[in-house]
């Protein structure tokens, strides 16, 4: 029973992270996001391919904590700096659940008021 649960655990785990990256790749292409912030993720995965490391890659698993610990600041730092609305947007339709902005709720109840005049 506990080994089942482990890998429901690990499928969990493996589902958030690629929602993640499909959150950060639907923000990316979102019009809405500024530019500015768009930099930071490939300012990010920039670092990680360079040669140039705060902590050298000569000790084993020291060398890359510089690394991961860059890429998720700043990508936890990028979907935070969002706009809210943007970010509950895409993350909705990743998971498959409907979006209802505040935009939409007050459109359904829009009155248009005029005057019908026949001469």
């Amino acid at each position: 029973m506990s080994n089942n649960r482990d890998v429901t655990n690990q499928v969990g785990v493996f589902k958030a992270l690629i929602n993640r990256a499909r959150l950060i790749w639907h923000l990316m292409r979102d019009s809405r996001v500024p530019v500015y912030l768009k930099a930071l993720p490939i300012a990010a995965a920039l670092y990680v391919v360079s040669p140039v490391d705060l902590l050298p890659d000569v000790a084993p698993l020291f060398g890359q904590l510089d690394d991961l610990g860059v890429l998720l600041v700043s990508i936890e730092s990028f979907i935070a700096l969002c706009p809210s609305h943007v970010v509950e947007e895409h993350r909705a339709r990743i998971e498959g659940r409907e979006f209802y902005s505040a935009a939409d709720a007050n459109r359904s109840n829009e009155t248009i008021d005029g005057e019908w005049r026949v001469k």
